[in-house]
């Protein structure tokens, strides 16, 4: 859910929207596999991402995108990413932003080639159709880490002041020692996130009842609050600040 506060946050500093990009990855922090990747959270989970319908926004419609398609490679820190397709990262972005914006979308990062050999297993190999024999082998051969880094990469392009205008906002989430237990990077980016809505929730902070959007809630609030923290600099995760739209 974090990934759609920080966009939406990034959104309201523009008076007229163009792209909203958004990109997170879990990610393993020494690959050595040709997969480029180990295993950090549910197997099953991934595979639904990979293998399920996208929502997206594009051309100011409301599609469905295909899952592992439209690779992108970009470099942070000096590291070579791609990105690509898969669902269920919006949320509800796409009805919030719908006739807002020509372009949304959400795509998991990944080190380059990891693209190439799950499209030959879910798609060469019709694995997608075989998800439960994909979980089996992925689980049999894919060691499981808590060496792992969780990246987000959110970008919004629009107009302010009357020029185009890009922002980017860059976070890295590094495993951490917490009363005496290893907490990877993906066990302490989801919790402090739950953590930090529920604390926010009995503090009065967000509505008490009825749907609350995830966008809804203010990014300033959430990384405020003690478990929503460990995304900002204080918690030494913080790779490039987000630039203040106000």
């Amino acid at each position: 859910g974090f990934i759609s506060i920080l966009a939406h946050h990034l959104c309201s500093g523009f008076e007229k929207l163009d792209e909203v990009k958004m990109r997170v990855g879990a990610l393993p922090q020494y690959p050595s596999n040709m997969i480029m990747y180990n295993l950090t959270w549910s197997t099953k989970g991934l595979i639904n991402e990979y293998c399920n319908p996208c929502e997206v926004i594009q051309n100011g419609r409301k599609i469905e995108a295909i899952p592992l398609e439209e690779v992108e490679h970009f470099s942070i820190d000096g590291l070579t990413y791609e990105a690509f397709n898969t669902s269920g990262g919006l949320g509800t972005l796409c009805e919030t932003l719908t006739g807002q914006v020509r372009t949304l979308n959400y795509k998991t990062i990944r080190y380059p080639g990891h693209n190439y050999l799950m499209m030959f297993l879910t798609k060469e190999l019709r694995l997608s159709n075989r998800r439960e024999l994909l979980q089996e082998i992925l689980e049999d051969a894919i060691p499981f880490t808590k060496q792992d880094v969780v990246l987000t990469f959110c970008t919004v392009t629009g107009w302010r002041n009357g020029y185009l205008e890009q922002i980017s906002d860059i976070r890295k989430i590094y495993p951490l020692n917490l009363y005496g237990e290893t907490w990877s990077s993906i066990q302490l980016a989801t919790s402090a996130s739950l953590c930090a809505v529920l604390d926010m929730y009995l503090n009065g902070e967000i509505p008490q009842s009825g749907f609350l959007k995830q966008e809804q809630i203010s990014l300033d609030a959430f990384l405020a609050n003690r478990f929503g923290c460990y995304y900002t600099q204080k918690c030494r995760h913080l790779v490039d600040p987000a630039m203040n739209c106000a």
